[in-house]
C-alpha cells in the first residue's frame, strides 16, 4: 500500500475529520477503528522506508507478510469509510457537505500524486486509496438506498477481479493490454498489476465500502447502541487520530522520509 470519520459521520469518512454532523455526536468506536488502521499504516509505511533507503531490504511487492498486510489495512480503512457513509446519510448529511468532503479528498490525492512522482517517477501513484476512494464514495453515495442489495453487489465486486483475470488470461486475452492500461485499469479488471507504488482500483475495493455501507445502515436500524458503545480511556488517542485521518494521512509519509533522509545524509 503505498502508500498502501464521532460519529464517525464524516461527509466521507475514510481518511476522515473535518466532517461531522451537527445533528449528532460522533460514534467513538468507529473513530478508534479508524485510527487503529491508521497506526497499522504508520508502521507497514516505517518499514517500506526503511527498505527503500536500504535500512533493512524487505520485497514489499511479493512477500507475503507485506502483501497480506497491506490487503487488511486498505480493508479497515475502505470498511470505516463505508460505516461513515452511512452514520452521515442517517444523519442527513446533504450534498453541499458531502461535496466539499469529497474535494478535500480529490485534492490531497493529486497531491499523493505529485509527492511520488518526485520520488518514484517510474511508477507513481495514479489511483492510490485516496484516487479509489474518491470515485468509491460517488459510487456508494449514489447507492446508498440500495438496501440489502449492497451485500450482493460487494459479494459481486469482490468477485469479478478474479473473474475478469481468468478471462483476460484465456479466452479474452485479445483484450488484455486495453483493461491493462491506465486508461482502463482503475477499473481492477486487469490481468497483471501495473508497476505503481500504490494500486486501489474501483474493484473489488467497492465491495469491501459497500458492505462497510450495509453493516453500519442495518446497525443504525436495528443495533444502534452497538456503536454508541463507551471507548476505554486508554483507547481515546485513537478516536482522536481517527477523527483527524486525513490530514494525519497527508503529513506522516513526508515527516518520516524527511527524517529518514536526514539520518541517511549524516550516516553517510
Amino acid at each position: 500500500m503505498r502508500v498502501p470519520s464521532s460519529t464517525s459521520s464524516t461527509a466521507c469518512s475514510l481518511p476522515s475529520h473535518d466532517g461531522v454532523s451537527n445533528r449528532s455526536d460522533r460514534y467513538d468506536s468507529v473513530d478508534v477503528l479508524r485510527g487503529l488502521a491508521m497506526v497499522w499504516m504508520t508502521v507497514f509505511h516505517f518499514c517500506f522506508d526503511l527498505s527503500h533507503f536500504g535500512f533493512w531490504p524487505q520485497n514489499f511487492r511479493v512477500d507475503p507478510f507485506w502483501t497480506m498486510q497491506r490487503t487488511v489495512i486498505v480493508s479497515l480503512f475502505l470498511f470505516c469509510a463505508g460505516l461513515g457513509q452511512a452514520i452521515a446519510l442517517h444523519q442527513g448529511q446533504g450534498w453541499h457537505r458531502f461535496g466539499r468532503r469529497w474535494a478535500q479528498i480529490l485534492g490531497c490525492a493529486l497531491l499523493v500524486t505529485a509527492g511520488s512522482f518526485t520520488m518514484f517517477p517510474q511508477s507513481f501513484i495514479y489511483m492510490g486509496v485516496l484516487h479509489g476512494m474518491a470515485i468509491m464514495l460517488l459510487i456508494a453515495r449514489c447507492t446508498a438506498g440500495w438496501g440489502n442489495w449492497l451485500w450482493l453487489a460487494g459479494l459481486i465486486a469482490l468477485a469479478l477481479p478474479p473473474l475478469a483475470q481468468h478471462l483476460l488470461t484465456s479466452i479474452w486475452v485479445e483484450a488484455a493490454p486495453l483493461f491493462n492500461s491506465r486508461g482502463l485499469n482503475w477499473l481492477g479488471l486487469v490481468s497483471r498489476k501495473p508497476f505503481t507504488e500504490d494500486y486501489v482500483p474501483v474493484l473489488p475495493w467497492l465491495g469491501v465500502l459497500w458492505w462497510g455501507l450495509a453493516l453500519g445502515r442495518w446497525t443504525l436500524d436495528h443495533r444502534k447502541r452497538w456503536l454508541s458503545v463507551a471507548v476505554p480511556r486508554f483507547m481515546r488517542p485513537l478516536g482522536m487520530l481517527g477523527r483527524w485521518s486525513l490530514s494525519y494521512y497527508m503529513l506522516h509519509q513526508p515527516v518520516m522520509i524527511g527524517l529518514l533522509m536526514l539520518v541517511a545524509w549524516v550516516a553517510r
